[in-house]
């Protein structure tokens, strides 16, 4: 398949309510994934959503973040909640995680705990923010044969499926942030190094690029 040119803020389709699929196994949505996952790894992504590539429909696919180890010191926490940053060594280890197609997704959350973690978009170039997400979630919805996908996450994966389902909804993280004039350029961001978010540090942008 071939990677499709990424549309970006301001294009009317991203801000549309995308329609549900009504067959998952079709040949064409089968077509639609395999360009979708092509048009991730051109634009070095973690995630992509349908919208994204001008199909106003309710798919979306991202490389599945591993577990996070287990830690004991506080530090070591606040470091491993920014994965997949621009320059993130742990970054091309998220890419290098299996892909999770998502169909038709619902999300539902497990209680109303929030955090702050800075996100990045492929549909908002160079920009990054901080952006608050229900830390654990329960997803659900249908693979390309058909399968039921049930999972509960928590931490960065629960991040990157909320940010890609709210494309499915027409909404781009900056409408998401509490405070926009935290709105920053990432190589900006990438040359302090390090952000200073409500009294949390956050070594480099998580920069979901999804």
């Amino acid at each position: 398949m071939t990677a499709q040119r990424i549309i970006r803020m301001g294009n009317p389709i991203l801000e549309q309510l995308a329609d549900e699929i009504l067959d998952p196994e079709s040949d064409e949505i089968k077509a639609l994934i395999a360009d979708m996952i092509d048009s991730m790894h051109e634009a070095d992504g973690v995630g992509l959503a349908a919208p994204q590539i001008g199909v106003s429909l309710r798919a979306v696919v991202f490389c599945t973040p591993p577990e996070p180890p287990e830690t004991s010191d506080q530090e070591d926490e606040e470091e491993e909640g920014s994965p997949g940053a621009p320059g993130d060594p742990r970054r091309d280890v998220i890419r290098a995680q299996p892909i999770t197609i998502l169909i038709n997704p619902e999300i539902e959350t497990l209680d109303e705990e929030m955090e702050l973690g800075i996100e990045g978009c492929l549909s908002v170039p160079g920009l990054c923010g901080p952006v608050p997400r229900y830390l654990r979630i329960r997803y659900t919805g249908i693979g390309t044969d058909g399968e039921r996908i049930d999972r509960t996450v928590e931490g960065f994966h629960a991040r990157v499926v909320q940010h890609e389902c709210d494309h499915l909804d027409g909404i781009l993280y900056p409408m998401r942030m509490e405070d926009i004039s935290r709105l920053a350029y990432v190589d900006e961001i990438q040359l302090i190094n390090e952000v200073d978010i409500e009294d949390t540090k956050v070594e480099q942008p998580q920069g979901l690029e999804a």
